[in-house]
């Protein structure tokens, strides 16, 4: 059976992308200096305004104002002419201590309490379920529609950092639908770039050197044809963008973090979000099991579910779907990953060491399937050969 599916992405200049760097440069910082902060930091922008917002606890001191400029100046927006300006714009911050209530279940779990363990009793900082995936479409175990999203995103960024088109301003968007022939992704049926731009340049232009320096590079020729539709601005004109064009907000962009649709989404953002939040430790983890999975050729297709309630350590259920691809019964798999990886907070959080300054470069161009960062280490996959013996 034929059918399509779309995925997109979006540039660091986008308003909901440069709010998550800013609450992801934020949490960096502090981590820095103190690595058992806690902190969940959002950021609101709109034109001329960043506000910075949220529970912090930490022993450390950083220059909020000063990250938030660097962070907006490194995006790209330099000039009152963009229509957002890291020198002009104004900050506002709202900042206070995380809930005393929340931190009696993180620092000392339930079962640390009841006496059942005494190691690794971090609780988790919420309650909530988490998603990760993979599948064999592409070498980083990644669907295809989100992995050429990103590509075509961080290849539009490129060429405007590079000076190769001076004209591009910061903000832009990819979209990418691929066509399956069940399973199997065949073609590219449509792309779509948009990215704002100088008032003074021509469409026809714009379009021509989209095409030719962020697609062609990027999308290989046999996976187009003739009847490939390519989008470039569609509403023909894009000069104003960024803040100035919509309002952003942190961890409003959590499809474009994960896998474009493709797979389930618990719902909690990353950013901004120190790793007691399973929303994001246990996200990572979900994604490295699911990946080790599909590495060790037991499914071409694994999702993997967690779920925990605030303040217990264990999670309160495991789940393993591959989607009829699986070589091994899906219940051998979850008890197997259960028994081999230790699933609580603080395990997890001392298995990937996310206690480092590691989350800005995260925050655009997605949280999964970044084997272009040196340093993530749920992308690994030396887990495989361990499930390959035990299963």
């Amino acid at each position: 059976m034929r059918r399509l599916f779309t995925s997109e992405s979006v540039t660091e200049g986008h308003p909901d992308k440069i709010c998550d760097q800013i609450s992801d440069a934020i949490l960096d910082a502090i981590l820095e200096n103190d690595s058992n902060a806690r902190v969940a930091c959002e950021t609101f922008c709109t034109t001329g305004l960043v506000a910075v917002i949220g529970e912090i606890s930490t022993k450390s001191y950083v220059d909020i104002q000063s990250i938030v400029r660097n962070t907006v100046r490194e995006i790209g927006y330099n000039r009152a002419k963009y229509g957002f300006d890291c020198d002009t714009c104004g900050i506002v911050t709202s900042i206070h201590d995380q809930s005393a209530d929340i931190a009696l279940g993180v620092d000392n779990c339930a079962e640390a309490k009841a006496g059942e363990i005494t190691d690794y009793s971090t609780g988790a900082g919420d309650q909530g379920m988490m998603f990760g995936f993979a599948c064999s479409e592409t070498k980083e175990l990644m669907p295809l529609p989100i992995s050429l999203a990103h590509k075509l995103a961080r290849q539009l960024a490129k060429v405007r950092k590079e000076g190769t088109l001076p004209y591009l301003r910061p903000d832009g968007k990819t979209q990418v639908t691929v066509e399956y022939d069940g399973a199997r992704p065949v073609r590219i049926d449509s792309i779509v770039v948009s990215s704002q731009h100088s008032e003074e340049v021509e469409l026809d232009r714009i379009r021509a050197d989209i095409i030719k320096y962020v697609i062609k590079p990027v999308v290989s020729s046999e996976l187009t044809d003739d009847d490939t539709k390519i989008y470039v601005n569609p509403t023909g004109r894009f000069v104003i963008g960024g803040p100035n064009g919509d309002s952003g907000l942190t961890g409003r962009k959590i499809i474009v973090d994960t896998y474009g649709g493709y797979s389930r989404h618990g719902g909690g953002a990353f950013s901004g979000k120190d790793p007691t939040k399973v929303d994001r430790s246990g996200a990572y983890m979900a994604r490295y099991l699911a990946k080790n999975v599909v590495a060790a050729g037991l499914a071409d297709k694994c999702e993997i579910q967690l779920a925990y309630a605030i303040g217990v350590a264990r999670p309160v259920s495991v789940l393993v779907d591959t989607f009829g691809t699986s070589r091994v019964d899906e219940a051998r798999i979850s008890k197997t990953l259960a028994d081999a990886v230790d699933l609580r907070p603080a395990a997890i959080i001392e298995r990937f060491d996310l206690k480092r300054p590691i989350y800005k470069q995260l925050a655009s161009y997605g949280h999964m399937g970044r084997e272009d960062l040196p340093n993530i280490p749920w992308e690994k996959t030396d887990l495989a050969n361990e499930l390959r013996k035990l299963l």
